[in-house]
């Protein structure tokens, strides 16, 4: 059965995150969060690569499940958006993540206290990629150096699970349709399945969120309706995971959410990146 190869230091999966950093993202979220789309992502795919992290600790140490790659594209091109020793790098091991984030800060965070009130507890919040927002949207350049990556790793590792591509915009592609680049992205495979790629769209308008559709239908513009077609299908396994958070959905949804709040963000990431088969 697709999408149920073991994920193991022996085997391990690959996951790269595409972030537009086109200048639209320093608009604020529509859903009245306040907070500026780039410092939102930003701290979301630093929330992810933490989560990761923890997900692959154990008792000797941080296990390399995962080799993750982020990628910005904006007004300097497409290029990987690691800041401190990690910079340039393009693909690394999650321990070198790990073991390397730019900067540690120390957050607030509101936690229940127990008897029905609410307090704010610090928190120390690794940073390993920082806002930009500046120019147009090379999303079309950026799938295609996502395949380039991906096409090396699957020459690699043939029996892994699958890649996993997370594009997350707000903006229409500058440079041309990139429809195809996704069409040949999504085609790519290694012998446990196609590789997923999955679309976030977050935008400044206040229409309510659609989350994992079975059809463009109901989606109120056409950049939203290529996004969803440029989507992979759920496999069942996060079909399920998506059901569990109490998404309403159809039997045939798509890895695609229109207008993302930033819980919606940070969910589908979660969702996106969760696997079948961790050992």
């Amino acid at each position: 059965m697709a999408y149920s190869a073991e994920i193991s230091r022996a085997n391990p999966s690959c996951i790269v995150i595409l972030i537009d950093q086109s200048g639209s993202m320093e608009d604020p979220f529509g859903q009245g969060a306040g907070k500026r789309k780039a410092d939102g992502v930003a701290d979301a795919v630093n929330r992810l690569l933490q989560n990761l992290v923890i997900k692959c600790a154990k008792s000797e140490g941080i296990r390399d499940y995962y080799y993750v790659g982020v990628l910005g594209y904006g007004d300097r091109g497409v290029g990987p958006v690691f800041t401190g020793s990690l910079a340039g790098r393009e693909l690394a091991p999650i321990s070198e993540i790990a073991n390397n984030p730019a900067r540690v800060e120390q957050r607030s965070k509101k936690v229940d206290d127990g008897a029905g009130g609410i307090i704010e507890q610090k928190i120390k919040f690794p940073v390993w990629i920082d806002p930009i927002y500046k120019g147009g949207t090379p999303m079309c350049e950026a799938l295609r150096q996502a395949k380039r990556m991906i096409s090396d790793w699957l020459h690699q590792h043939v029996g892994c699970f699958p890649p996993i591509v997370i594009n997350i915009t707000d903006g229409e592609a500058t440079d041309g349709n990139p429809e195809d680049a996704a069409e040949q992205l999504r085609r790519m495979s290694s012998e446990d399945g196609n590789v997923l790629l999955f679309n976030l769209h977050i935008s400044s308008s206040n229409h309510m969120p659609i989350e994992f559709p079975d059809s463009e239908s109901l989606l109120p513009d056409n950049y939203a309706k290529l996004l969803f077609r440029m989507s992979s299908n759920l496999p069942d396994y996060m079909w399920s995971m998506v059901q569990e958070e109490g998404i309403i959905i159809s039997d045939n949804p798509r890895g695609f959410v229109f207008n993302a709040d930033l819980v919606s963000v940070i969910r589908f990431l979660t969702i996106g990146t969760r696997p079948s088969n961790l050992r």
